[in-house]
């Protein structure tokens, strides 16, 4: 469904990334793990048209998308939740979720991708008419995941879901990622978390200094010597802990 092919981006005459080569495949959840600053924000953002490749190529179902303005692509089918969740504060969060299907026309098909998100996440419902801003940071995220949600995405793509979350909050918001994985989304993930990350993801690339340098299953990479030592936690034993 996705793939880069190559890609090189540049902040000025800074290279964030190189030769960033990756695929996903209809129907999974695959994540991107590494540490801060290691690109993995720049590959969304390069994905999405906001910071467009000098070099490479992006192709999505087969056409190339590097080049073309952000709002095109999402009106391919991609969509990305922002690291940081950056919903609208003042707005409701019904405003919110609007606001997610705004490039859609069809009044009848939104109203029900919203009671499917409310019956998704139930507490969404409940807070329908506050402000997104008085939401806890897990109904925030839950509220950005589902904005996104709203343009009806082929693929999206998530950044840092779990940041500042308590790990309790954590766990159910992986929970529900998994979900829409089951229920046929396709899912790039991008997570600092990477236990939590490669517990749900179907396959998994490891990227270093702006370079893809280790990818396989998740369980591969979950029983893989350097990516326990460096991103697991050296008290880390197995997959099924």
């Amino acid at each position: 469904m996705l793939e880069l092919r190559g890609v090189n981006v540049f902040y000025g005459a800074v290279q964030a990334l190189r030769e960033v080569s990756l695929r996903v495949d209809e129907g999974e959840i695959v994540t991107l793990i590494g540490a801060n600053g290691a690109g993995k924000s720049t590959t969304l953002m390069a994905i999405s048209g906001i910071v467009p490749p000098r070099r490479g190529e992006i192709l999505f179902e087969g056409r190339p998308i590097h080049g073309l303005a952000p709002d095109r692509i999402v009106r391919l089918g991609l969509c990305q939740v922002p690291e940081g969740r950056r919903i609208f504060p003042e707005l409701t969060v019904a405003e919110n979720l609007d606001m997610g299907a705004f490039l859609r026309r069809d009044r009848q098909g939104i109203e029900r991708d919203r009671e499917e998100l409310y019956e998704l996440f139930p507490i969404l419902h409940q807070r329908r008419h506050q402000p997104g801003g008085n939401l806890s940071g897990g109904e925030q995220q839950m509220l950005a995941i589902s904005r996104a949600l709203m343009a009806r995405p082929r693929l999206i793509m998530l950044d840092e879901p779990s940041m500042g979350l308590a790990p309790i909050i954590v766990k159910g918001i992986f929970e529900e990622i998994r979900k829409l994985r089951d229920a046929g989304n396709t899912i790039l993930l991008v997570e600092q978390n990477a236990r939590a990350a490669l517990r749900i993801a179907d396959r998994g690339y490891v990227i270093e200094t702006g370079q893809m340098v280790l990818e396989g299953t998740s369980e591969e990479l979950l029983n893989n010597n350097d990516v326990q030592r460096a991103y697991l936690g050296k008290d880390y034993k197995s997959i099924s802990d």
